[in-house]
């Protein structure tokens, strides 16, 4: 028989060798990999346990630091009332320590008195350590510890008070740009304006009056610097009845931009008034005319027709008190310019 050489070749088995791989690897890489990322794991424990060693033998050495000062102050106080002692037993003092031991030790059977005392009245030393920091706040803000229940009660009957910033209410802004809540010259409300007035800005008004504790609802008319054409005014005459509703708003005339944004604003102040979830505020239209621009600054001068000047500001606020009525017949004090 002739044997060929290709028959000749040995053959390797490969399916027993497939079996050994793991991810390309054979189950010896594999294991030596598993090991060597079991010693990082360890090696990392090893690192946080050296540093928490580390920390806990640091905080050791200053407990000890602390415990070996406290020691030498205790060895000096002991020192010192001993040579008291002796000093009290031999008679040996002089006239100057004679009284001030005599001070030192009234002082300390009253300080014992007073801390009976409190102990009785339920106050505990942690109580005592709290009023001194609430002490050392009113000494930061100039008020004396003795007069500080007046001052809280000054406040909480204030509502608001204090020389700090706190909170004020929001402006309700409404502009009159693509909206035309008003005509050209004209102080009659569109539909869309009034809808909005009842539904959107009457909630935000009530929740803003609730939120704040106000009762009062200020209506500001703001207008641009545009002429008004009308020459004669007629607002001494139907301001009143606007405002009571026996005149339409259509009724008053203004012939200048401080007529007109307080017509605009009793027009929208009789909306505000007629809506139930406002009945207890108090409404007041009011007219800030050509003069505030938006963002509460002042014009120096602008022609024309602008129309995100005109617009309605409402705000809210508390009642102030009444102040005195200088009566005009009267004759002034002399101090009175």
């Amino acid at each position: 028989m002739v044997i060929r050489a290709t028959d000749a070749k040995p053959k390797l088995e490969h399916k027993g060798y497939n079996r050994g791989l793991i991810l390309g690897l054979t189950m010896a890489e594999s294991m030596l990999l598993l090991v060597f990322c079991l010693l990082l794991v360890a090696a990392a424990m090893i690192s946080q346990e050296r540093s928490h060693r580390y920390e806990a033998e640091r905080k050791l050495k200053e407990a000890e630091q602390q415990l070996v000062l406290l020691e030498q102050k205790r060895s000096e106080q002991s020192w010192l009332i001993v040579q008291l002692q002796r000093q009290l037993k031999s008679g040996d003092l002089s006239p100057a320590d004679q009284v001030k031991l005599e001070k030192e030790w009234r002082e300390l059977v009253l300080a014992r008195e007073t801390l009976d005392s409190l102990n009785m009245e339920g106050t505990t030393s942690e109580d005592l350590r709290d009023l001194a920091k609430v002490a050392e706040v009113l000494k930061q803000h100039g008020v004396d510890l003795a007069k500080a229940p007046d001052e809280m009660n000054k406040l909480l009957a204030g509502g608001l008070g204090g020389t700090g910033p706190h909170e004020w209410p929001p402006i309700i802004n409404l502009e009159d740009v693509r909206t035309n809540y008003f005509q050209s010259g004209s102080t009659e409300l569109t539909k869309t304006f009034v809808q909005l007035l009842d539904t959107t800005v009457v909630n935000e008004i009530a929740g803003n009056l609730s939120a704040y504790g106000a009762n009062i609802v200020e209506v500001i008319g703001h207008t641009d610097e545009q002429p008004v054409a009308r020459k004669i005014s007629n607002l001494d005459d139907t301001l009143i009845g606007a405002m009571d509703g026996r005149l339409p708003i259509s009724a008053v005339e203004p012939s200048d931009n401080a007529g007109l944004g307080l017509a605009r604003a009793i027009a929208v102040a009789n909306v505000l008034k007629a809506n139930p979830k406002l009945k207890n505020a108090t409404i007041l239209p009011m007219s800030a005319a050509q003069l505030i621009l938006p963002g509460d600054t002042i014009s120096a001068g602008q022609a024309g027709a602008v129309e995100t000047r005109r617009r309605i500001e409402i705000r809210v606020r508390g009642r102030t008190t009444p102040v005195a009525v200088v009566d005009g017949t009267a004759p002034l004090p002399v101090s009175v310019h």
